[in-house]
């Protein structure tokens, strides 16, 4: 029996046949009986989106998208930053990512981090840095979103934050004591075409109704050597929970990259967890502390397996190899 009390919401796939032997006669009965269980038919969505998400690891029939190396490693704000703030910077060990934002557009947050999954999955489906789709509602398939006017217009917001902003990303490391740094300065996109209206048709390929995206040459290369493979189901079910997402993919990643057998990372202070992750509003310790409790038993619902733990003194993140059971098992494959 599946114990699940909280998922964030997200509106998912109205497709039943996909989610195992549930046919539309079952799911009317079921339905009608939800409200004398308290269960409501969101909550029976997200348990089933849930279920799909297990049922395709164990059955080895992901559905993968690809994420980029800099946000995996350094995650993008969770909430807009008021609107004087154009700078953002991010520590991950010796990993540094800084984000200048746009006076007009501001930075990226929030929703926006879907954006770069999206097209880094197009260019790698398409093997171009110039990708083509026929309508922005794809997007919105993709990754299980309503589609309306509310949410046309926010993507075309944070298509303008991403096509505006600059990132320096890189290392910064001291080898033999002596200071040594890396770094690349690079934007998203070289050009964007793209049509944002409530009823779009799509149109034939290549023709002038596609949306175009030309990815700049930096960025396209770093997604190209540094392709991080995540399930699609579960982005799609953390859309709407950013901060849950970002600790899900950097946990893949890092549990899956991990040499030797355990390693601890501090949640405060120089080189945490909560220099990579979070905001103000969780500088306390209690509350950070807290919110990490949180996340990580929402990671665990979707990925059982999942090898992290808080320490008994809750100072530290324990993480173990996930070689044995990673939550994406096609990640030998597709991961350089």
């Amino acid at each position: 029996m599946l114990r699940f009390s909280y998922v964030p919401p997200i509106p998912i796939r109205g497709d039943r046949a996909k989610l195992g032997s549930t046919s539309d006669q079952s799911f009317t009965s079921v339905g009608a009986a939800l409200p004398s269980i308290g269960v409501t038919k969101h909550r029976l969505r997200q348990l089933e989106a849930v279920q799909l998400i297990r049922e395709q690891r164990d059955k080895q029939s992901q559905d993968l998208a690809f994420h980029t190396r800099p946000f995996v490693l350094c995650g993008i704000p969770l909430r807009r930053p008021p609107e004087s703030q154009l700078l953002y910077t991010r520590r991950n060990g010796k990993f540094f990512l800084q984000i200048t934002g746009h006076p007009e557009f501001g930075l990226p947050f929030g929703q926006d981090r879907l954006i770069p999954i999206w097209v880094a999955t197009l260019a790698l489906r398409q093997r171009s840095r110039t990708v083509r789709f026929s309508t922005a509602a794809e997007m919105l398939d993709f990754f299980r979103l309503f589609k309306d006017g509310k949410r046309y217009h926010r993507i075309m917001q944070g298509f303008q934050r991403i096509f505006a902003a600059t990132i320096f990303f890189g290392t910064a490391d001291q080898p033999d004591g002596k200071p040594l740094f890396d770094w690349a300065r690079f934007h998203f996109f070289d050009r964007l075409h793209l049509w944002f209206h409530h009823e779009e048709s799509a149109g034939p390929p290549g023709s002038a109704t596609d949306n175009l995206i030309v990815l700049s040459e930096a960025f396209y290369d770093e997604i190209d050597q540094h392709r991080i493979p995540v399930e699609r189901e579960v982005v799609a079910l953390l859309a709407n929970a950013p901060g849950v997402l970002d600790l899900y993919v950097w946990l893949v990643w890092k549990t899956w990259t991990l040499k030797g057998p355990c390693v601890c990372i501090p949640l405060f202070g120089a080189g945490s967890l909560s220099e990579q992750l979070g905001t103000a509003e969780y500088s306390a310790d209690r509350f950070f502390r807290r919110k990490i409790h949180r996340w990580l038993w929402q990671v665990q619902t979707l990925w059982p397996e999942c090898p992290a733990s808080i320490s008994a003194d809750g100072q530290r993140l324990v993480l173990n190899s996930a070689k044995r059971s990673p939550a994406v098992l096609a990640v030998n494959r597709v991961s350089r």
